[in-house]
């Protein structure tokens, strides 16, 4: 693996690592339950940010970034 890959593939995880973090944050100030949905299941948590753009865009966002980042690292 090229460093340049590599690169691209730490950046793109740290990339998703920051978007679930907004993403609780989010979810938390939200309601309590959907907090703790997106804290044991992550996917529910992001189908959560799909309907809620206005609150969870930026964890959106972030995690579309994210997955851009890593397929190009690939």
């Amino acid at each position: 693996m090229e460093a340049s890959s590599s690169f691209l593939m730490t950046l793109g995880a740290a990339s998703l690592a920051v978007s679930w973090v907004l993403l609780l944050i989010a979810s938390w100030n939200e309601e309590y339950a959907w907090g703790m949905c997106a804290l044991l299941f992550p996917p529910l948590g992001y189908a959560y940010a799909l309907f809620r753009l206005d609150k969870a865009g930026s964890a959106l966002a972030s995690a579309v970034l994210g997955w851009i980042l890593i397929w190009w690292g690939w």
